[in-house]
Order: C-alpha cells, then structure tokens, then sequence
C-alpha cells in the first residue's frame, strides 16, 4: 500500500496543477484535476490526445454523480449501486461547470468511481474530480504497472504512485446512459450479460449520435510492431513464412509450444478470459520489445466472455505499427 505521505504528496501536486499517474484495477490512469482547464490540457500534451478525445473523470463515490451530471436517470443510480466502486463508466449529461476540455466539447461526461485502494485514498484525499485517461502515449499500449508508466513518461510526470499491477487489466466497461435506453459503448470487466441483468432489460443499440467515448477508436491499444490476429492453426505457418525471409515472429498463444524455430519469442497466455486480461497489456508490451518483425496473436474463443479481450486486440491490430505506418 502507498503511504499516507506519499497520498498527501499527489494530492498537494493536484491542487497546484500538476499531473500524476495512479493506479486503479483497470490500469494505470494520468490524473489532473478535472476543474483545472490548464492541468487537463498538460495530459493531452503528455499523451498527444486530441483534444476531441474526451478523458473519464474518476470520483471517490457515486455521492459526487450529481455533482458532475445534471441529470442522473434510474439506470444510472441502479448501475452505480451495483458496480461502484469497480471497472464502470457511465456517460451521463454534464453538469454546466464540467469543462470541455475533459468532455471533448460534447454535452456529456464519463465518469467512474474505482476500487482499487490507492486510488480510493487518492480520490477521498483530493474531494474532487480526478480526469485520467490511462498512462500512455495516445493510442498505444496501456500501462499495468508503474514501471509500464516510467517506461511511457520517464521524469516527465510530478508523481507515480506504484500500487503493484492492475487485477483487471483492461479497460473499464462504459455505458452511455444519456439518451433514451442504456448502450454499451465499450466492453470490459463488466459484461454484456451482467449489465443486463442488472438493469433487467437489454441494452440498446449504438447511434449514431451517441457520444465519443475513450478507447472506442477503430485504432487503439496498440504495439509499435505491426500485429496481427489470427487464427491457430496458421501460427506457425507464419511463423515458419517469416523464418524463411530471415524476419522473427513474436507469437501471443493459448499452446506452449515454442520450438517452430530457433529464439523464437513465446508468451504463453492464461487459458480463462479475466487470466488472459489481466495479462494482456504486460505480454504485449513484453512481445513488442522484443525486436520482432512481427506480433502474431492466437484469436481468441468467439465467446461472450471473451469480448472485451477480443475489442481490444481488433483495435490494437488495427493501429498497429510505427507512427509513420499508414
């Protein structure tokens, strides 16, 4: 656990405007304090975000919702009971003083009250809005742990705050619950099924007004070297196409077979979804090290429970590459 003095620390450092990274139980978060335009806007600077981008604003309880929405539907309420504290956005209308510059100038906001414990004594210790997105550079792969942050960030940040590795490992579900009918936006911790019972009905489906969300780019989530998602038994036909060309293969997969050819890098990952998430961003991050020509991902089972994982490896292919690569 972080000591209280080490708490007292990034707090004063979020009073004065400065930037922070903490934990939660998705992943390590960028935290400004949201009521501070100048504060926010150094997060977009860190991670080169677009402005448009909006950022989640993390609070301490479900108390602080009515401070921060100007309207809280039944949905809401119920969904905030249930899971908060815990790995839920919920995208609500914005209250008149939420700046635009957490919001990505739209009418609404995102908003989430984590578990993990740090971030808890951080959120209670400020008593007030935190915005973070998570620890990275935009686009790329996100941080689970805080040596995941220096990597990204080295000196540039005020404050770390090392709360160990995030349980959950993926980002946090959202839930637009602004319009008419709850939608889900993002998958993660929390799935589909479990929302809907909580609500006792279904989801809606996705408009085409509903608001911008964070992480829901065709492009996201991903690794410097290209990768790509495949099924598995074309993995080591792959690996032995690029073996030929004299190129190396990092390979993510379900089997712990290694021996198709000689250093080939090999992560084995856990065989059960939360398992496989936990440890999604750490592999990948440890594969793209690896000075591979190419990432090569087991598709995952085409099952619910594999859902959020499966988002997140689609968007991390998809923006794949160095920054340079169209």
């Amino acid at each position: 656990m972080v000591a209280p003095a080490h708490i007292e620390h990034a707090v004063a450092v979020l009073r004065a405007g400065g930037v922070i990274a903490f934990p939660t139980e998705t992943v390590y978060g960028l935290g400004a304090d949201a009521s501070n335009a100048a504060a926010v806007a150094k997060i977009y600077a860190l991670k080169a975000r677009p402005s448009t981008h909006p950022v989640i604003v993390h609070l301490a309880a479900a108390e602080q919702l009515a401070q921060w929405a100007r309207e809280v539907p039944a949905s809401a309420t119920l969904l905030a009971a249930r899971y908060w504290p815990g790995p839920l956005t919920l995208i609500l209308r914005r209250a008149a003083h939420v700046l635009d510059a957490v919001t990505g100038g739209q009418d609404s906001v995102a908003l989430r009250v984590p578990s993990h414990p740090v971030a808890q004594a951080l959120l209670h210790a400020f008593d007030g809005g935190v915005a973070a997105p998570s620890a990275n550079r935009f686009g790329r792969v996100s941080a689970t742990s805080a040596a995941h942050v220096r990597e990204e960030f080295g000196a540039a940040l005020d404050v770390v705050l090392d709360g160990g590795d995030c349980e959950v490992g993926i980002e946090s579900t959202i839930v637009d619950v602004s319009g008419t009918q709850p939608a889900l936006l993002r998958p993660g911790g929390i799935s589909l099924a479990e929302l809907e019972q909580a609500l006792g009905a279904a989801l809606g489906a996705i408009g085409t007004d509903a608001p911008r969300a964070p992480g829901t780019l065709k492009a996201h989530y991903a690794p410097a070297t290209p990768l790509m998602l495949v099924d598995p038994d074309m993995v080591p036909e792959l690996v032995r196409s690029f073996a030929r060309q004299e190129k190396t293969v990092a390979v993510l997969s379900f089997s712990t077979m290694r021996a198709l050819v000689p250093g080939l890098a090999w992560v084995s990952a856990p065989a059960d979804a939360p398992g496989y998430a936990h440890a999604l961003y750490a592999n990948l991050r440890l594969l793209d090290a690896s000075g591979s020509d190419l990432i090569v991902v087991e598709r995952p089972p085409p099952q619910p429970q594999w859902l959020a994982v499966l988002d997140r490896l689609t968007r991390a292919a998809a923006g794949s590459g160095p920054p340079d690569t169209p």
